[in-house]
């Protein structure tokens, strides 16, 4: 159902308009349970992963190439000028949706689900990377992902765009005790290891895996607290070379880490 909307103030675009607030995001996702989805590709993998969807805000261009997966959805077209002025940015993928959030699984239902590879994040804050490492989880063949109480949110905007909807194709869940949390992993039988930039640490490529493997990550700066990294089976780092720690380059950005350490779990036997 067509609806066009002229007026960047239109109560109808509610969703749209007052989820750019981050409070007021955070209050609506825990009351409503939504989240908003850029792009046309990004749209097609939520609503191909089982997502409802509430609504699309798009310009006439784009409305072609979304009919044949919009159904009998609400869709509120606009011209560019008011979409711009409704997102607060310039929206180069075309459109947003909005869209409903599923339930999530507990942790004890994600490590019965039979995956070998996991990681594990411990309070990474920025979404942009949290999005990253969605996305070379899913592209490395890594089974799914369990994320610390204070985690960000994997469907917030940013990291759902970055990406690419990787979001949605890898399973996740959070944990509710960040302090025990390590324990439930060990009593479903999976060795943990802790990347660390310490190069003392078993290479990442090296280490002698079980058939259940979780990988703990810990933020950008400050990495993982004392507290996992002496709860874990076992640290593994990814390996500098000389040169590199000559020059004061002693680790990988945590995205990039993520994406290593994950092709060197996968290679580990």
């Amino acid at each position: 159902m067509l609806e066009f909307v002229t007026d960047p103030d239109d109560p109808r675009l509610s969703d749209y308009t007052r989820l750019r607030d981050t409070e007021l995001r955070k209050s609506l996702e825990a009351s409503r349970g939504l989240f908003l989805a850029e792009g046309e590709k990004v749209i097609r993998r939520a609503i191909g992963t089982g997502y409802p969807i509430r609504s699309v805000l798009t310009t006439r261009r784009w409305l072609t190439a979304l009919e044949d997966v919009l159904g009998d959805a609400t869709v509120y077209v606009a011209s560019d000028e008011i979409m711009s002025g409704i997102a607060g940015f310039q929206i180069h993928r075309g459109a947003l949706a909005s869209m409903e959030r599923l339930p999530l699984p507990a942790v004890e239902t994600l490590l019965k689900g039979g995956g070998r590879r996991l990681l594990v994040l411990e309070d990474l804050v920025d979404h942009s990377n949290v999005g990253a490492i969605f996305r070379s989880a899913a592209a490395l063949g890594v089974d799914g992902i369990v994320l610390s109480p204070r985690c960000a949110d994997p469907l917030y905007r940013r990291a759902v765009k970055v990406s690419m909807g990787a979001v949605f194709s890898i399973p996740y869940a959070r944990m509710d005790d960040w302090y025990a949390g390590l324990s439930q992993l060990r009593e479903a039988g999976y060795q943990t290891l802790a990347l660390t930039p310490d190069q003392r640490a078993t290479p990442i490529d090296a280490v002698k895996t079980r058939d259940r493997v979780a990988l703990l990550l810990g933020a950008e700066g400050d990495g993982l607290s004392s507290h996992w990294l002496e709860e874990a089976d076992e640290a593994v780092c990814i390996p500098m070379s000389a040169a590199a720690m000559a020059a004061g380059v002693d680790s990988l950005n945590v995205v990039a880490a993520a994406a290593v350490a994950c092709h060197g779990l996968m290679r580990a036997k």
